[in-house]
């Protein structure tokens, strides 16, 4: 993987974080939807997704910006101003160093962060426009104001329906709110009449969550006349094997599978959300500890919305699952508006707009 150089045409770069698999698919599917500029990914994780990552994007792979183990961390005071950055990292230098010969080399340059507060403020300093991706949480935080305000645009992969309440009005005027999608934005709606009512899917994601083999088993024993068809990676408990429990490992594509499932048992993960979106699935959502409160709130959101039962982590012991599993199938899902059909389209338009509003005049 080499660095772009000599580019003459405006080049958008998106910079994704290496936490989870959310955003580096996310870059992948608008990436995708962009057509006639030059695209390049940063970030530190790209190798692991290179077979996905289309050939025509160029990928740079950028150092970590976690302390070595030899590596002495000097004493910082805390910044209200920086979420992190912890002083005397080689990891940090090094890639704020390759960031900005980045940027200077292949200036035309839009920058596509998703997310990080000082990968946004470092390209303010530089003279780099950016689009600076929304999640959900409480991200009113000075970091994040400092963002929202270096950014040239917001751009939101979720519908206004579902804007965080925290919003203030000039952060909401400042963002396109897209609509959502997922990988199952283009297959056709799950026929009501291929779903069984005893199948119920558990998917395990990659971002950290309470949803373990302990869970699932508890549950296949609370729920026996129910089948639990496992979606993820996850390693099975030795000797603890029911009959009820089929364990799928990593599904590339699940839409079949889910097709059966009447019901759905997933963590609140902006993906995981948009699925059971455009599945119309019956979800019971696990939301997870996450920094600024992120699934907590989108969680809170779609039970207000009535788009899903919401179980918390601390809970899945003490609650009766057959009555939870039966109130979960007397629901008549109505996802409607939470995604769109033309989601990847507007977000793309608004991109390449904001490209050819700075450079191509």
């Amino acid at each position: 993987m080499s660095s772009l150089t000599n580019v003459s045409s405006t080049t958008i770069a998106f910079y994704i974080h290496h936490h989870g698999s959310g955003h580096i698919m996310r870059a992948i599917t608008i990436a995708g939807a962009i057509k006639g500029y030059p695209i390049c990914f940063l970030g530190s994780n790209l190798q692991a997704y290179r077979e996905m990552i289309p050939d025509a994007v160029e990928c740079i792979t950028l150092p970590m910006d976690l302390p070595g183990d030899n590596e002495t961390v000097l004493p910082e005071q805390q910044l209200s101003a920086l979420h992190y950055s912890p002083l005397g990292v080689a990891g940090i230098r090094d890639r704020a160093a390759l960031l900005t010969s980045i940027f200077q080399r292949n200036y035309p340059m839009l920058l596509v962060v998703d997310v990080s507060v000082e990968i946004a403020l470092l390209a303010r300093l530089a003279g780099i426009p950016s689009v600076v991706m929304r999640q959900h949480g409480n991200r009113t935080d000075l970091p994040h104001r400092l963002a929202y305000e270096s950014a040239a645009l917001l751009l939101a992969p979720f519908s206004s329906d579902l804007a965080p309440p925290t919003d203030e009005e000039w952060v909401k005027n400042k963002t396109v709110f897209a609509g959502g999608f997922s990988r199952f934005s283009q297959h056709q709606q799950i026929h009501p009449g291929a779903e069984k009512p005893n199948a119920i899917a558990v998917l395990i994601g990659q971002g950290g969550t309470s949803i373990n083999s302990d869970f699932i088993h508890f549950i296949a024993a609370s729920c026996r006349d129910y089948t639990f068809h496992i979606i993820g990676h996850i390693t099975p408990a030795e000797g603890k094997n029911r009959d009820n429990i089929i364990w799928h490992g990593a599904v590339a594509d699940p839409f079949s599978l889910l097709s059966l499932c009447s019901i759905v048992i997933g963590n609140a993960g902006h993906n995981t959300v948009m699925e059971m979106a455009d599945l119309n699935k019956r979800f019971i959502c696990i939301p997870e500890e996450r920094p600024f409160e992120e699934q907590q709130q989108k969680a809170g959101l779609l039970a207000k919305n009535g788009f899903a039962r919401v179980v918390q982590p601390a809970d899945w012991t003490r609650i009766n699952w057959q009555d939870e599993l039966a109130a979960s199938a007397m629901l008549h899902p109505n996802w409607s508006g939470v995604t769109a059909v033309d989601a990847l389209q507007q977000m793309a338009n608004a991109i390449t707009g904001l490209a050819d509003q700075y450079f191509n005049n």
